[in-house]
């Protein structure tokens, strides 16, 4: 994790590892869990390298983030249903919406194959087109 540049690497499904860019909120943020995180950690006879820890000082599981995920949603009156699958699709796709370079997505969401990062680009072809037939007078 390199907090000073903004960067960190996320290990996810399949072992994969990819980019993950910080806010200056999110590294203020980590800084703040970092200290706290050490006294937690020194409290357990043996160190744990995870960086986010659960009740246990141990590494929080998938599971464990869905829960949290559907606790906070539930708290700020959003669907508690929201998925972090779902919050990865929303940011793949305002991304593209946006104007990124697909391969610039495709590595940051992890993909082997492009094909896969493809998928995203139906919605904003589709939303693309809804926009079209909205503001053009002959469409």
């Amino acid at each position: 994790m390199d907090l000073d540049g903004g960067c960190t690497t996320v290990r996810g499904k399949g072992r994969r590892e990819r980019l993950a860019l910080l806010s200056p909120h999110a590294v203020a943020a980590l800084r703040r869990w970092l200290a706290q995180r050490s006294v937690v950690v020194a409290r357990r006879c043996r160190p744990q390298p995870a960086l986010f820890l659960n009740r246990s000082a141990t590494r929080l599981s998938s599971r464990s983030v869905g829960r949290l995920l559907e606790k906070y949603l539930a708290l700020a009156g959003l669907d508690p249903r929201t998925s972090p699958h779902t919050l990865r699709h929303s940011f793949a796709t305002h991304l593209l919406d946006a104007g990124a370079d697909i391969r610039s997505v495709q590595e940051l969401l992890g993909h082997r194959s492009l094909s896969t990062t493809q998928i995203y680009t139906h919605v904003t072809t589709q939303r693309l087109r809804e926009s079209y037939h909205q503001a053009h007078p002959r469409a």
